[in-house]
């Protein structure tokens, strides 16, 4: 049978982790901090996607006190029509002390036997400081032919608290030289506002060195988030350096959240490009993208989320907007906890819609029918 394209490989595994998260809740207080309770789950997943041999996914969860352990393995169906492992992820948090979170990531292969290989590591030290103030240190080796790590990417963030409404965060990725030594490559500058209106404003900066060692912007981000009792609205401007080296606005992003009185939530997210595949940039902003997600008022402890993607045509732009993807996505209760079914369908060359894919999840995690269902970016 087919392998799965690594596209689809990664558009699969962010799907799993996204709907897999926990967001942990904290128990009663106690005389010297607030406890968190310890807990643990386990959900499989089953993914049916054309073009590409069925995938089942397991992960596990497990939480005493500030520690977790989060485990992932990964099964494709084989020639013989068993599911066979081919790669597993490890993941481990420690609280080392108060003000400190020790966190180790191992990704594994498989080999002909089934044995597993260790890939990749991946180290993150986060520091709490005074003042609401961070340092996370991010190590990234993987594994040559012989199995030793060699550091490949080292990630280094603080977080300063100019004043109570305004942060700033700055991050520099290294990454190995081929020496044994390390060298800058990005820097991501952020700055982070809030205002007494519930309004928050993010500048963001990446950098790139350029031949001469200089720090030339690559990107620049700027977004403003307004919130108003139940409706949410954030819009984001995108700027990248055009022909004459002066940055250009290249996209603009609005969303939009709100609730209904019945308990309906509604996420519309319209993307606004420069480049519009098929026609001539005109210097001009022009809509090129808009997700529609409903999440129902859940019904008999049923949460069901119906996701509409309108895309543009690249054989005629001028048309409008086009439905191209609808997913729909079901949580329910099940025996040991909860039971999901997400199927996605696409526009094909006809126009006639078809399912792609189907993934059907089962967990003894209480919290997955708590999950907010993001919009997916899927191409037409």
């Amino acid at each position: 049978m087919q392998s799965p394209s690594p596209i689809k490989l990664m558009w699969f595994t962010e799907s799993i982790l996204l709907f897999c998260i926990l967001i942990p809740s904290m128990s009663a207080q106690t005389s010297d901090a607030q406890a968190i309770e310890s807990k643990s789950w386990t959900t499989v997943t089953e993914s049916y996607t054309a073009d590409a041999n069925p995938t089942r996914t397991t992960e596990s969860y497990s939480q005493s006190g500030k520690d977790s352990v989060d485990s992932q393995s990964a099964e494709r169906l084989g020639a013989d029509g068993h599911f066979e492992p081919y790669f597993d992820i490890e993941k481990e948090s420690v609280q080392v002390s108060d003000t400190a979170i020790r966190t180790v990531e191992r990704t594994f292969a498989r080999d002909s036997s089934g044995q597993k290989i260790l890939k990749q590591v991946t180290e993150e030290e986060k520091q709490s400081l005074p003042a609401g103030e961070e340092n996370v240190v991010r190590t990234t080796s993987n594994a040559d032919l012989d199995g030793h790590l060699q550091v490949m990417q080292r990630e280094v963030a603080d977080t300063t608290k100019i004043s109570p409404d305004l942060q700033e965060k700055k991050t520099t990725v290294f990454l190995s030289d081929g020496q044994g030594g390390m060298a800058p490559s990005v820097q991501i500058q952020q700055s982070e506002k809030r205002s007494a209106d519930h309004t928050v404003e993010v500048q963001e900066s990446t950098l790139v060195l350029d031949g001469a060692g200089n720090w030339q912007v690559h990107e620049q981000k700027e977004s403003t988030t307004k919130e108003a009792g139940k409706e949410r609205t954030t819009e984001e401007h995108l700027w990248r350096p055009g022909a004459d080296g002066k940055l250009t606005l290249v996209s603009r992003t609005l969303s939009n959240d709100s609730e209904s009185a019945g308990g309906e939530k509604l996420n519309t997210v319209e993307t606004y490009s420069a480049d519009i595949l098929g026609s001539v940039p005109d210097g001009n902003l022009h809509l090129s993208q808009r997700v529609t997600a409903v999440k129902q008022a859940p019904t008999d402890r049923t949460q069901t989320t119906v996701e509409l993607l309108e895309q543009l045509n690249p054989g005629d732009p001028d048309a409008g907007l086009r439905l191209t993807t609808k997913t729909l996505d079901i949580v329910q209760p099940d025996t040991s906890g909860t039971r999901e079914t997400r199927t996605i369908e696409v526009r094909d060359a006809s126009g006639s819609f078809e399912v792609v894919s189907v993934d059907t999840r089962r967990s003894d995690n209480v919290h997955a029918m708590d999950v907010v269902i993001a919009p997916q970016n899927k191409p037409q």
